[in-house]
């Protein structure tokens, strides 16, 4: 059967390259430090927290970009990026926030957020210590920035050093039975204008509302821009595990409802400096699992633009300028996120959002499963249970379509002598040999490729279904029992594997032996190489297959005794 020969060569082919990209990515990546120091207090020296004109001012026009790699303004070609760092310190400089899922710092020095920490995310599976999302230490430069700069803006570096805010504490926190905690920052310009940083959190919540509230009590008009910022340097993803080659994006993503869903690596940021206006779309920067993000005014026209500012990336956009009349006070700002990629959260977010969490180019299969998974874990509270029963309903599903293969089988392995004869009648004539045999199957009503069919249904769902182990922050960590305390990721003891390679040696026996010696051989050594190459699958993963291979067993064993029962009656 020259058909079988090319799908089992053609699988074992595929195999192999799967096999040494993930033996490549384990053991024979360039050296990378996966996890960077982090200190307790936030630095300064890895750059500026303070909000210099980095963006270029809708009403200046779009960007140009100069010799140095510097924004221009068309009109002046006067540089409005500044790569100066902000050395500013003040005593009392960092004001701690800590709610029910945060832990976080605010430097006084331009307001900006410096210090975020996930509570309810372990740093490592053995570490209780919470995750550290954004930072400003030596090593390491991740922060959000909010300001407002313009003509009159304090963050404007031609209005001299970033504003030093003031607040009534040196530490806030959510009380018990508060559903929302407001940090106030004030700051008053030498005109006389007060300006309120407002941060407001919610309970259970990842998003944070930033709004400016300015209060003009001087003689003279005011008038700033409203700008958010994403600012990081180029160290690796501490949260990124590898997994067959595959690894998460790491970088920008700009949603617009001309383009819901671009992105931009380090890559395309060193190459290309964004400038566009963009109504009610968002920016974001990804990581594996966690991601920060801003979400503009709606209806609000916002100019979303990248820059540098020495060796770190500047990621945000800019307001129109809004006015303020003498006497007169105003509100401005946006919503940031801070958190894991939980799509029910990234919904209310804001529209295509969600899409940060990634399940693939089958996302219309790996979605439904991860659905399904999710409400299964409602009720049993276990993932690697509630993988246990995905799997029974994935085939149950397929329970039909399997049982009419399994029948086709077991046929061709009740009629496993008669090849055997035929071989032996016409072992030197392969032409008429493949004639005598497919006669025999039309006879028999046997589809030689029918065994193949199980496989083949269940390659998307299985490919679907790493994605979504891959993608789903919420089976980070996940334990299942006893060794495996991690579902995402692979086996620490290989005994998952092994156990799949035994129940798939084991269906194996229940298949006919191929009457082709080669074919024969290949078959044989299948289940070793599939356990060798389940060893880097997570551990998730392993389960599903070993599940599944069980049901099948029993399917198959039941089906088998049932058509060799029936054929056997019609012999007498």
């Amino acid at each position: 059967m020259d058909i079988q020969r090319i799908v089992l060569f053609a699988g074992l082919a595929i195999v192999s390259y799967l096999m040494v990209l993930a033996w490549n990515e384990d053991y024979h990546q360039q050296p990378q430090t996966a996890q960077v120091a982090e200190s307790q207090q936030p630095s300064q020296s890895n750059g500026s927290t303070g909000n210099s004109d980095d963006m270029v001012l809708p009403e200046e026009g779009s960007a140009q970009v100069d010799g140095d790699g510097e924004f221009t303004t068309p009109e002046t070609g006067q540089a409005v990026v500044s790569s100066t760092e902000n050395n500013t310190t003040v005593s009392d400089q960092f004001i701690t926030v800590r709610t029910d899922v945060y832990d976080l710092q605010i430097d006084r020095v331009s307001g900006n957020l410096v210090k975020a920490q996930l509570l309810n995310y372990d740093k490592s599976l053995n570490s209780k210590e919470p995750l550290t999302l954004l930072n400003n230490t030596q090593n390491r430069l991740y922060v959000l920035e909010s300001g407002l700069i313009g003509r009159d803006g304090p963050d404007s570096r031609k209005n001299g050093s970033a504003p030093v805010y003031n607040a009534d504490a040196s530490s806030y926190e959510l009380a018990e039975g508060d559903n929302q905690l407001q940090v106030d920052l004030t700051y008053t310009t030498d005109s006389g204008v007060q300006i309120t940083k407002r941060y407001q959190f919610e309970r259970d919540s990842y998003e944070i509302d930033v709004k400016y509230l300015v209060n003009n009590q001087s003689s003279n008009d005011w008038q700033a821009n409203f700008t958010g910022k994403i600012v990081r340097d180029q160290s690796p993803d501490p949260t990124s595990q590898t997994s067959m080659g595959i690894q998460a994006f790491l970088g920008l993503v700009i949603s617009s409802p001309e383009d819901p869903y671009e992105k931009f690596d380090f890559g395309d940021l060193q190459e290309t400096q964004i400038n566009q206006s963009v109504t009610n779309g968002w920016l974001a920067f990804l990581q594996h699992y966690f991601l920060s993000a801003w979400v503009p005014e709606r209806d609000l026209p916002a100019q979303f633009q990248t820059t540098r500012r020495g060796n770190n990336y500047v990621m945000g956009f800019v307001y129109p300028a809004t006015n303020v009349a003498p006497g007169e006070t105003s509100e401005i700002g946006a919503r940031a996120y801070v958190g894991p990629k939980i799509i029910e959260r990234l919904e209310e977010m804001a529209p295509n959002m969600d899409r940060t969490v990634d399940f693939g180019w089958l996302f219309f299969i790996s979605l439904p499963l991860f659905i399904i998974l999710d409400w299964f874990h409602s009720l049993v509270g276990n993932w690697g249970v509630s993988i246990i029963l995905l799997t029974v309903l994935v085939k149950a599903v397929f329970f039909h379509l399997s049982a009419t293969s399994y029948k086709s089988m077991a046929k061709m392995r009740a009629v496993a002598p008669q090849l055997t004869r035929l071989k032996e009648l016409y072992g030197d004539d392969r032409q008429r040999m493949s004639q005598e045999m497919m006669a025999l199957y039309k006879r028999e009503k046997i589809n030689p490729l029918g065994g193949c069919l199980p496989i083949l249904v269940q390659m998307p769902v299985f490919i679907s279904l790493y994605w979504v182990l891959f993608e789903s922050v919420q089976l980070r960590h996940a334990p299942f029992i006893l060794w495996i305390q991690d579902l995402s990721v692979m086996d620490p003891y290989f005994i998952l594997p092994i156990l799949m390679g035994a129940s798939m040696f084991l269906q194996m026996s229940l298949n006919p032996t191929p009457p082709d010696p080669m074919q024969a051989k290949i078959m044989k050594m299948m289940p070793l190489i599939f356990t060798v190459f389940f060893l880097w699958f997570p551990a998730g993963l392993v389960l599903y297959w070993l599940v599944n291979n069980i049901l099948s067993i029993a399917q198959q064993w039941y089906i088998t005794r049932k058509i060799e029962a029936e054929m056997a009656g019609k012999k007498h």
